[in-house]
């Protein structure tokens, strides 16, 4: 799992496709007692062990923040 704390803006080298998946969220309390908003996603149906969580991020406060303004910024 990844805790993201913070997120900076890095445009990518070149864009690439992406296979659909499903994400689920959840909001948490972290040890300090802040919500934190949890990403979950699974396995494409491509893959090998389908419907198993594949990666998990984890948003603090600061971060949810950053996106939040990344949204209204670029109209999202």
């Amino acid at each position: 799992m990844a805790l993201v704390k913070n997120i900076t803006h890095q445009p990518l080298e070149r864009e690439s496709k992406h296979t659909d998946v499903e994400c689920t969220f959840d909001v948490v309390i972290d040890s300090d007692g802040r919500k934190c908003l949890q990403l979950d996603t699974y396995g494409s149906n491509q893959r090998e062990i389908k419907g198993k969580k594949s990666q998990s991020l984890r948003l603090t406060p600061e971060a949810i923040a950053q996106l939040k303004s990344i949204f209204a910024d670029y109209g999202l």
